[in-house]
């Protein structure tokens, strides 16, 4: 192939440094942190109503398709354009289209183990038409084996340990994950075992209140282990169905943050020997391939058992949920497709395709 195929090598996004990769972080400040925890709990439903129904499959597919517009308008567009006046598939039409996949953030390997299905089959297709759904079903391929079984509850309580850096929206992804138990009929303990960032305890206590669930939490700078383990103390005590665990966001590249989450895993296990059940990664999805670096980081340091991916609404980069369960075989749990109660959503991978196309 050409030009691209020699430089790509060059730019392979998932070779971002640590460094890069806590450019985005660096930019949250405490004020700015506080802010948006009053601007993303000012418009909440009061307790009583805080739970709204799951959507119809139907109203919630098309909310879906409409927030993935920008990452669909950006794929359809380009396939038009690489057909465009064009009669077969041949290296340069594939090359483009490589190109287009990594731009869509699917990243490069994924790309590559893209077209080299979509190659094979090259000589069927004849329409711009008949490579969308060649595409479509390689990757649904791809998404369908990573669906996660970790959120089955089969302990009382079930732990979540919620990891992730400062600005990717854990702490509301708590909240909403707090009201998605609940509208089940769980009953929620929150642990606010973020002690460093005094506005998450504050956000948390919001959340927990207009979403009905319980929550524990203590002095600034406490241990945060110590919290944890109180906090599943006090969830055995109080007969709880699910404790969601939140976590210190500071730089994922800093060592001390990366032992403070092991030593909450371990503090939590000691009290509760299997648990925690769930590790669960909260990722930016407009950060793009620097969300690759943090999976990688993260995973390596404690374990990430499933993904929950934000501000998908945000970016035309929709890709990334691709690449994330192709690169590290990390099942997404959820993905954010809004700033609704209602817009934390299981994820369903013959939906999001079809949604993506």
């Amino acid at each position: 192939m050409g030009w691209f195929s020699k430089i790509k090598e060059k730019i392979i996004p998932e070779k971002a440094t640590e460094k890069d990769a806590g450019k985005e972080d660096e930019k949250v400040t405490e004020k700015e942190t506080e802010k948006k925890a009053e601007k993303e709990t000012a418009d909440l439903p009061k307790a009583e109503t805080a739970v709204s129904p799951e959507p119809e499959s139907g109203g919630y597919f098309k909310r879906l398709k409409d927030r993935l517009s920008k990452a669909r308008n950006k794929i359809s567009d380009g396939l038009n354009n690489i057909f465009s006046g064009k009669k077969v598939i041949d290296d340069d039409m594939l090359e483009e289209l490589e190109e287009l996949l990594i731009t869509s953030d699917i990243g490069v390997q994924t790309a590559s183990d893209l077209i080299q299905s979509i190659s094979k089959k090259s000589s069927s297709i004849s329409a711009p038409e008949q490579l969308n759904e060649i595409l479509k079903q390689e990757i649904l391929a791809l998404l369908s084996n990573k669906v996660s079984e970790s959120q089955k509850i089969t302990a009382k309580p079930h732990v979540i340990m919620v990891i992730g850096v400062n600005g990717v929206g854990k702490t509301t992804t708590i909240g909403k994950l707090a009201a998605k138990y609940a509208a089940a009929g769980k009953k929620v303990l929150i642990v606010a075992a973020d002690t460093f960032r005094a506005a998450a305890v504050e956000q948390l206590t919001i959340w927990a209140q207009r979403a009905g669930a319980e929550i524990v939490k203590q002095m600034h700078n406490a241990d945060p282990a110590a919290v944890a383990y109180d906090g599943v103390e006090a969830a055995l005590a109080r007969n709880v169905d699910v404790v969601i665990i939140d976590t210190a966001g500071r730089l994922h590249t800093k060592i001390n943050l990366m032992e403070e989450l092991k030593k909450i895993k371990r503090s939590v296990s000691k009290k509760m020997p299997d648990a925690p059940h769930e590790i669960l990664l909260v990722l930016d999805a407009t950060t793009g391939q620097n969300a690759l670096s943090q999976a990688k980081l993260f995973n390596e340091a404690i374990g990430v058992t499933g993904i929950a991916l934000t501000k998908l609404d945000g970016t035309a980069k929709g890709g990334i949920v691709i690449s994330v369960c192709n690169s590290f075989k990390l099942p997404i749990q959820y993905i954010g497709i809004g700033e609704s109660i209602d817009d934390l959503q299981d994820f369903d991978p013959k939906n999001f395709v079809n949604a993506l196309f």
